[in-house]
């Protein structure tokens, strides 16, 4: 029996939305109007979901008010070989599962910034992760992420994301090419079927941008699963001998992998975006074990990969989060939704080995509404510093980023100028 043409349009509408980026019905003139950038940079983003605790990340180990808010869930105590610190500086020490990042910090392509974020404190997780990700505070509604706006920029460049079906700061004039998570990757789905392919190809011909956007997403399935089924079968005796019966790489790690692959094989691929949930430790937090060392061991081992792969002299990783945690643990030994974070920046032009912006301490006087790392640092602030320099943006340029900020208006801001020590010139 036929497949109904019910099913094939269902599974169509589906398969467009998911294989393609938000696009505009009739946006294919955009590419003739946008001015190209001055630069062979790529950047990465990474967006951990749920906001992750950057106080443990980049604990701050000198500090007496460290281990009084955290009685319980404090690192770096104790004699055991595990609790012994890599210390970063005289304030602040690495967590244990984040090791594999030690050689960048060494050889001085990775930093971190302690006290970034968005304008204001926004306790809701769906709130701060879209104004993160459309890049303006404050603004409800739809709006064009600023991944998107800024791969616009750039005439031949692509835009790839690996794990999400849409997420909000790939949406754009931009088509992107979306990748699903994990093992979904590597297959081609009913598009690898010529005649299954013909009957969706016929049933979108009738409207052209629905057509436009069926042909976007059925190149981008199938050649996606093309390349990583072919790297994934160069590797599998090298991976099984490595691995031997040990399970296998984490999502994140997975998904690095595979966004790393397809950016090799098409250099037009400039600005890539990956993500990974489970941050929102409201218990049991733990602290060189438990639940976030072990969701920090999959961030370090992903990171190392995307660095040691992306080492280009303009590569740039850049690792964000939609807010901090508190200060103080709660009563479930886990921490609360909090304001500043700890930013990362990796790549051969910054100026690593240090941690860079403005620190004050935990005393509860230095903090946020008493309980929360304060943001002395917007992320766009941090944001605009690193675009400026790696990819050339002019004011205009950036203003199309990042439509609502002006970073000498930005209160927050002023007082310590992030442009003369993130980047190496």
């Amino acid at each position: 029996m036929s497949t109904s043409r019910r099913h094939f349009l269902h599974f169509g509408s589906s398969l467009t939305l998911g294989a393609t980026a938000w696009s505009v019905a009739h946006g294919s003139a955009w590419a003739s109007n946008k001015s190209a950038l001055n630069s062979d940079a790529r950047l990465v983003v990474v967006m951990l979901r749920g906001a992750y605790d950057g106080l443990s990340a980049f604990y701050p180990y000198a500090d007496p008010h460290y281990t009084q808010h955290r009685p319980n869930i404090a690192l770096g105590r104790g004699e055991a070989e595990q609790n012994k610190p890599y210390l970063l500086d005289d304030q602040f020490a690495l967590h244990p599962a984040l090791s594999p990042l030690i050689p960048f910090w060494e050889s001085k392509r990775f930093a971190f910034i302690p006290c970034a974020g968005l304008s204001k404190p926004y306790r809701s997780h769906f709130e701060a992760q879209h104004y993160l990700e459309i890049g303006q505070d404050g603004k409800n509604g739809a709006a064009n992420g600023w991944l998107n706006q800024l791969a616009s920029l750039e005439r031949s460049a692509q835009l790839i994301g690996v794990g999400e079906a849409n997420p909000e700061i790939l949406r754009g004039e931009l088509a992107a090419q979306l990748v699903p998570r994990g093992n979904a990757a590597l297959q081609t789905g009913v598009l690898s079927n010529p005649h299954h392919r013909e009957v969706l190809e016929d049933l979108y011909a009738r409207d052209r941008s629905l057509s436009q956007l069926f042909a976007q997403g059925e190149g981008s399935r199938v050649s996606t699963a093309m390349v990583l089924n072919q790297a994934k079968m160069n590797a599998a005796s090298e991976q099984m001998m490595a691995n031997k019966d040990a399970a296998p790489p984490s999502a994140l790690l997975q998904d690095s992998q595979y966004l790393v692959t397809l950016m090799e094989k098409n250099p037009e691929l400039k600005f890539g975006f990956l993500s990974a949930g489970g941050w929102d430790t409201h218990a049991n937090q733990g602290n060189e074990k438990g639940a976030l060392a072990n969701n920090l061991k999959n961030l370090g081992e992903a990171l190392a990969h995307l660095q040691n792969k992306l080492h280009q002299p303009n590569d740039l990783i850049v690792v964000m989060s939609e807010f901090g945690r508190t200060v103080r643990e709660n009563a479930s030994r886990g921490t609360d939704h909090g304001f500043g974070n700890a930013m990362m920046v990796m790549g051969q032009r910054v100026n690593g080995g240090k941690r860079l912006g403005r620190w004050e301490g935990l005393s509860p006087d230095h903090l946020n509404e008493t309980r929360d790392v304060p943001v002395f640092h917007d992320y766009r602030q941090v944001m605009s510093t690193l675009l400026q320099k790696m990819f050339h943006l002019d004011t205009p340029q950036l203003a199309q980023v990042f439509p609502s900020f002006d970073a000498a208006q930005c209160e927050r801001c002023k007082g310590f100028d992030l442009s003369k020590q993130m980047l190496i010139d």
